[in-house]
């Protein structure tokens, strides 16, 4: 669960000002100013800055493996399954923009520093459930022979960077971002084009077990 209280609010404010002026111009003094309390009171709650950007990223990743663990395990086949989690990868753009933009633009900053040490096992994890899934594909026949190690890593990749791209208020909704990316990566891995059917629908099945999910566990 995230903090409640004035821990939740210390690191709610500090998500949206990471998400708009990334970590380095973020600090205690404008946190304090708006909440309208003591640069003590934040060090009390989470001591460091880096111990901050450490619970955002931890808050973060807790709601993101949650969720993929539901849609892993209400969609019934590895297709559907990754389907699901291309779809969430670019729905967080909307249903949680200041964290995933802050996650994402900060991601670099996690690579090794020891504060960030739970929230590297957890983006681990994540990505172990992700190889999971393709591993289990190409088992089933559905995907082919790949690296399942390199093509997690282009899956990673591609959505890693549509926080500097992705206007949630353009033309293009994040569902039909998402089909883009489900054709572009199953359209190279099924071994019959045709288990696409209906899986690029923007306001398809897979979408709703996605959009579910995610309501499943707002606020875990």
């Amino acid at each position: 669960m995230p903090p409640k209280g004035r821990a939740g609010d210390i690191l709610a404010t500090f998500t949206r000002y990471v998400a708009e002026r990334g970590y380095d111009a973020t600090n205690f003094s404008d946190i304090a100013g708006e909440l309208g309390l003591s640069k003590g009171t934040i060090v009390h709650h989470f001591g460091t800055k880096d111990r901050l950007l450490a619970a955002l990223h931890e808050s973060y990743m807790r709601r993101r493996l949650a969720e993929a663990a539901l849609i892993r395990d209400r969609l019934p086949t590895p297709t559907r399954q990754l389907a699901g989690l291309l779809y969430a990868f670019v729905l967080y753009q909307v249903v949680d923009r200041e964290a995933t933009v802050a996650f994402q633009r900060e991601v670099v900053r996690l690579a090794d520093h020891e504060a960030m040490a739970e929230g590297r096992r957890m983006r681990a994890e994540y990505l172990d459930l992700v190889r999971a899934v393709l591993s289990a594909g190409v088992e089933s026949g559905e995907f082919r022979a790949c690296d399942v190690e390199v093509q997690s890593l282009l899956i990673f990749g591609s959505a890693q960077w549509a926080w500097t791209w992705f206007d949630p208020t353009g033309p293009v909704s994040a569902e039909q971002v998402g089909a883009q990316l489900v054709e572009l990566v199953l359209g190279g891995l099924l071994t019959r084009r045709a288990r696409l059917n209906g899986l690029t629908e923007a306001d398809g099945k897979v979408v709703q077990v996605v959009r579910q999910s995610i309501a499943d566990t707002t606020g875990s």
